[in-house]
């Protein structure tokens, strides 16, 4: 018998599974729409199937299990994914990708969120109580279904994005490796921060209980998809990570610049789940929706935290959302910044325009797309500063036009182009008229005075645009630096002979950011013990906190003081 081409590979009834089929042998069974019956008929005599209600994908799976097909896992439904079940919906809206075709997917409403959310309730009644090593191979297990995945995300993430391939695969290997890295992180036991004064019955004049403290998951957390990352802030991102490696379920929001990318992804996370037994209310994911989705999320009172990567406007709504529910609870957006770097007076005397190229590079890279994008240059003027702008703008004219990852982020960055050259004092380098999704890069100057009395020009424009702060000397330099609003980098420029300057710099840099670097540039977050991917507001809503690296797990924990609790009732201890 011969499977007639892909007549059911988008089939979707109410059993829909999330994945299509391809042939896998030659004798598969014919398959036609006007013979669906007598199909399902021969199939239940041929190979004693249970008697049961058969739907199109139900169909294909019971042949792909006797091995006439091979089920596929990286077809998209355009569902959601709700505690372990395709979900759809009566709205649509259809995605727009760089490139490639163009796929339609089913809108979130707060009903799906009521669902996802009271779901994750459930699970955590099991899920916060799970062993580390559970879920550590909980973690494990979806980073080799993501992996498994990896050609078909790289394929739909490059056509939604515009990102190119290997930028996405390593991206994905970022991905994956946090979900390692949290696994073996919670295998330590470190985190828990347990503390243990035991009992002194004998103690005068009072006795003292025995006093057990441990860090405790705090419950269901929301986390909203980042734009600019489809993969490392997005579905199964950090956010996601850290809060199933403490025990949180986790419900997304997923980004509309990246449906597809996400679906995938969303399908290795339940894949996971599926095989490690977890409870599927887990982990759940809502496609689309207006701000009605988003609100009803970070309001519904079972969520007990909120993970964001984005705009400060869209940020700040959330965080004035959380803080104004009946039960307040901790949001942790990351919101971007400039990112200043300070060009200390020998190193740019020494190599300026050594600095000024590698800071072309990279301010363009990914199109300036990154939340740690160094746009703003602090340097004393003079010729120093000639050859450093010069070397710069030369880097720069080199920079073809790059591809955005919405139209709306590269109209955005457009009119922020036309706000910096409106600003009294400035002056255009160098920049291209660039149109429809690319951006090209600009390149502007300002003298210290008009930066000082210009705090517009202090805001970020998410793109490669870069401008060139000449000071008067240091004491100016020092003085920005004491104005700058909180960011999440900055960064020193640094000769030996620049020791004395940088040692007065560094009190005023450290109150800023949540990461100094000397001599290097901000874009390239590692995933490790020891980063922070966060600073001062408006870089973040929670100076205290880390969207990157083990410490972020710490967001979603609690610590809990167990006073005279048998050992039969305490939670797992190292």
């Amino acid at each position: 018998m011969v499977f007639l081409g892909m007549l059911f590979a988008h089939a979707q009834d109410q059993d829909t599974s999330g994945g299509g089929f391809a042939c896998e042998r030659d004798d598969a069974v014919a398959i036609a729409n006007d013979a669906l019956g007598q199909l399902t008929k021969a199939v239940r005599l041929s190979t004693a199937c249970p008697e049961e209600t058969f739907g199109a994908a139900s169909l294909m799976r019971n042949l792909a299990k006797r091995g006439l097909l091979q089920e596929r896992t990286d077809m998209l439904t355009g569902q959601h994914l709700i505690a372990g079940e395709w979900v759809g919906g009566e709205d649509h809206f259809a995605s727009d990708p760089a490139d490639g075709p163009s796929n339609t997917f089913a809108v979130g409403t707060a009903a799906h969120v009521d669902r996802a959310v009271e779901a994750a309730e459930e699970a955590f009644a099991q899920f916060g109580w799970s062993s580390r090593g559970d879920r550590a191979a909980l973690l494990r297990r979806m980073a080799d279904e993501i992996d498994a995945r990896g050609d078909a995300i790289t394929e739909i993430g490059s056509q939604e994005t515009g990102l190119p391939e290997m930028r996405l695969i390593g991206e994905r290997g970022r991905t994956v490796g946090q979900l390692r890295l949290f696994a073996e992180h919670i295998e330590k036991g470190g985190y828990l921060d347990q503390r243990h004064d035991p009992a002194l019955p004998d103690r005068t004049p009072l006795p003292r209980p025995d006093l057990r403290m441990i860090q405790r998951p705090i419950g269901p957390v929301a986390v909203f998809g980042a734009s600019n990352f489809p993969l490392a802030f997005s579905v199964a991102g950090g956010d996601t990570a850290a809060a199933l490696a403490a025990g949180c379920p986790v419900v997304v929001k997923g980004h509309s610049a990246h449906p597809g990318t996400g679906e995938i992804v969303a399908q290795a996370m339940d894949a996971a789940i599926k095989s490690t037994g977890v409870h599927p209310g887990v982990f759940s994911l809502v496609q689309g929706g207006k701000r009605d989705v988003g609100t009803r999320l970070v309001q519904h009172p079972l969520i007990r935290a909120v993970g964001f990567t984005g705009s400060l406007g869209g940020g700040r709504a959330l965080f004035d959302l959380c803080a104004g529910r009946d039960e307040p609870i901790p949001f942790f957006g990351e919101l971007g910044s400039v990112n200043p770097m300070f060009l200390l007076p020998e190193a740019a005397k020494a190599r300026g325009a050594q600095i000024g190229t590698e800071w072309a590079a990279s301010l363009t890279m990914g199109a300036g797309q990154f939340c740690t994008n160094p746009g703003i240059a602090v340097i004393v003027d003079g010729t120093d500063a000639d050859a450093f702008q010069t070397a710069a703008k030369q880097a720069l004219e080199q920079v073809a036009e790059q591809t955005m990852l919405t139209d709306s982020i590269a109209d955005a960055y457009r009119d922020g182009v036309t706000r910096v050259v409106k600003s009294t004092g400035i002056t255009q380098v160098m920049g291209t008229a660039c149109a429809a999704r690319n951006a090209a890069p600009s390149l502007f100057a300002v003298s210290g005075d008009d930066w000082l009395a210009n705090t517009k020009l202090h805001e970020e424009v998410f793109g490669p645009l870069g401008i060139i702060v000449r000071v008067r000397d240091l004491g100016q330099m020092f003085g920005i630096a004491r104005t700058l609003e909180g960011q999440l980098t900055c960064t020193i420029h640094m000769d030996d002979g620049d020791t004395q300057a940088a040692q007065s710099l560094m009190p005023l840099i450290e109150r800023k950011a949540g990461r100094l670097l000397a001599n290097g540039f901000p874009t390239g977050v590692e995933v490790c013990d020891s980063m922070v991917h966060g600073g001062p507001y408006p870089a973040s809503t929670n100076f205290g906190a880390t969207s990157v690296g083990t410490l972020s797990i710490r967001r979603f924990l609690r610590p809990v003081c167990y006073q005279n609790i048998p050992d039969s009732l305490l939670p797992e201890r190292t």
